[in-house]
């Protein structure tokens, strides 16, 4: 299913501020079917799509001028017309990040800090998967038209899955308060992201333009489903859809932001080596930079980090161990909640190369 078509009825109401509209839109309608609300839905947040839009406050205010020019010709439609008018005029007066106190005064994008925030990230995804490993594989959240829920295919009328629902209806929240606009952020359906209600933020210029078109979550989505879950899942079914869904939203948002800090790696290194780097993007040659970037003692030192990590972690820590360090002792007796072993497998064998992958395709566009 393309991300593009999928939507979501629950979510019709689109940039409605207030229930209260939401309700009259809805009474208004002669029937709600899923098809009509997902084309209102659609319709609601054209102009509002990748992070990059908010660099441009005239033409943000020209798609919220434009979709207002579109509004039902109906009396009720003109006042509503005004109310969420005036409403998303205030999110775009808001829009400008030329204003200092909206500057990200924190270090975390600094390139200098890379090293330290992959380590921070390794922290968190190895938390996410432990606590997604307690429930079995549940495949029926990952399939369409297996689970009730209010989201479809408007051109098919093909139920989307649960995963998929549960993501889009983080992201209307995440997306309302700038998540996206930050540059380590990338949604999964970056179509369908709602006008910001707070300020975006000035985070610099770090990453050259190319970093804005480069987004692998269709990729990152299946090799999750297909590979991380059943790796390190017991297979079958245990009715927790709700409770595994919210960590399989957690690990994938985790993952995808790790996966696309490569784009901060690369830059990292293509300023430390520029003349090689320049060589091989004027000849494109992709199995150069690849083989240019990689450093195997490097990549060893991270398996084996996370390794450590996952022991630590992935066991129950109790009042009677003296000493933290003696948990990593005699690790054979120890009973872990997954095997360190399998969150490092998953990690080598998937996260490092797609990592990889998208440091690659930035070097590749990094001289355009």
């Amino acid at each position: 299913m393309s991300s593009s078509s999928a939507l979501c009825s629950c979510l019709s109401s689109g940039s409605s501020v207030t229930s209260t509209h939401r309700r009259r839109r809805a009474s208004s309608s002669s029937s709600l079917t899923s098809s009509s609300s997902s084309s209102s839905f659609s319709s609601s947040r054209r102009g509002f799509s990748p992070p990059s839009v908010y660099l441009n406050k005239n033409k943000n205010k020209n798609n919220i001028n434009n979709k207002n020019n579109n509004t039902s010709s109906s009396s009720s439609g003109r006042r509503r017309s005004s109310s969420s008018s005036s409403k998303l005029k205030v999110c775009a007066a808001m829009s400008s990040i030329d204003d200092p106190n909206f500057a990200d005064l924190s270090d975390r994008l600094k390139l200098d800090n890379v090293r330290q925030s992959l380590i921070r990230q390794e922290d968190s995804i190895i938390f996410a998967l432990i606590e997604r490993s307690q429930y079995k594989v549940n495949d029926k959240i990952y399939k369409t038209n297996s689970i009730d829920v209010p989201c479809y295919d408007a051109k098919t009328g093909v139920r989307s899955s649960m995963i998929e629902f549960m993501l889009r209806e983080r992201e209307q929240m995440d997306g309302k308060i700038r998540r996206y606009t930050s540059p380590d952020e990338h949604a999964f359906y970056p179509e369908s992201l709602p006008p910001l209600v707070i300020p975006p933020m000035n985070f610099g210029e770090v990453l050259h333009e190319c970093a804005l078109k480069i987004n692998i979550n269709d990729r990152i989505k299946e090799m999750y489903v297909e590979n991380i879950v059943p790796g390190m899942c017991e297979s079958g079914d245990d009715n927790n859809y709700g409770s595994a869904g919210l960590c399989d939203v957690n690990c994938l948002q985790l993952i995808s932001r790790r996966i696309h800090y490569g784009k901060f790696v690369a830059e990292a290194k293509f300023r430390a080596q520029p003349d090689e780097y320049s060589d091989l993007i004027r000849k494109q040659d992709g199995n150069g930079l690849m083989q240019l970037l990689t450093n195997q003692a490097v990549e060893d030192r991270v398996v084996a980090r996370v390794t450590n990590k996952a022991a630590f972690y992935g066991q129950d820590i109790n009042e009677e161990v003296p000493d933290a360090s003696k948990v990593l002792t005699n690790p054979e007796n120890q009973k872990y909640k997954v095997a360190p072993e399998i969150i490092a497998d998953l990690y080598f064998k998937w996260i490092m190369p797609m990592t990889k992958d998208v440091q690659v395709e930035y070097l590749l566009q990094r001289l355009d």
